[in-house]
């Protein structure tokens, strides 16, 4: 009997081993099955996670007066030293149904198809008429300058100038209508895609330690909160 006892009372406690082990692994199973919602645009670094407006630094805007173009060096350099400049690198990226003009290697784009996500309409890029979709500086150049940008050194601006983060082939009305202003003056027309546009601004601006006014903190903060 005693044996008997002992062999039962064994065999209960591998049996409850077992259990435990099922049990502890569901969870596990659970989690490798849970998905987040992102919302992402071209050429950004975010991982999922918004970009919390708190870090920025508030401050007035400075050397407003003094902006010129020049400043940030020739209009799309090639900077990464590829091959084909940066306007080109932005169109192959952002466009969809893409031509290449013949002897280029794939870098100067004539044609193809842009989902705009200035006004959420479908447009057509022919090379003919390349004013139709610009490449905008979602962070623009004025803004930057005014935000600290006019401390830079010149090859520093060239740098920023020409960051795919910070640019995306866009709607050229849209891209004129926002001109250098930030996101207290100006938002895209596709509400859809006003979180997407706050959230590459702040990316941009804490990756170059760019300051805002007052106001732009309120206009992101407010767009922020209607994020989901």
């Amino acid at each position: 009997m005693t044996v008997v006892r002992i062999r039962r009372w064994w065999i209960g406690v591998v049996v409850a081993a077992v259990v435990s082990v099922g049990c502890t692994s569901a969870p596990s199973a659970s989690r490798a099955t849970t998905t987040t919602t992102t919302t992402t645009i071209p050429g950004s670094t975010a991982t999922g996670s918004r970009t919390p407006s708190a870090s920025l630094t508030v401050a007035p805007d400075r050397a407003q007066a003094t902006y010129q173009r020049a400043a940030f060096g020739p209009a799309w350099a090639d900077v990464d030293h590829n091959g084909c400049d940066t306007r080109n690198d932005v169109l192959n990226r952002d466009l969809t149904d893409k031509q290449w003009r013949d002897g280029t290697h794939g870098c100067v784009v004539v044609a193809g198809t842009l989902a705009d996500p200035y006004t959420g309409r479908t447009l057509t890029f022919v090379k003919a008429r390349a004013s139709e979709i610009q490449i905008d500086h979602v962070v623009s150049l004025g803004d930057a300058w005014r935000s600290g940008a006019s401390q830079w050194s010149p090859p520093m601006r060239e740098q920023f100038a020409n960051d795919p983060l910070n640019l995306l082939a866009v709607d050229g009305p849209s891209n004129q209508s926002k001109g250098d202003d930030d996101a207290s003056q100006w938002l895209p027309p596709n509400v859809a895609f006003r979180c997407a546009f706050v959230e590459r601004q702040v990316e941009v601006k804490t990756k170059y330690d760019l300051t805002v006014t007052a106001a732009e903190r309120g206009a992101i903060s407010a767009v922020l909160d209607t994020c989901g």
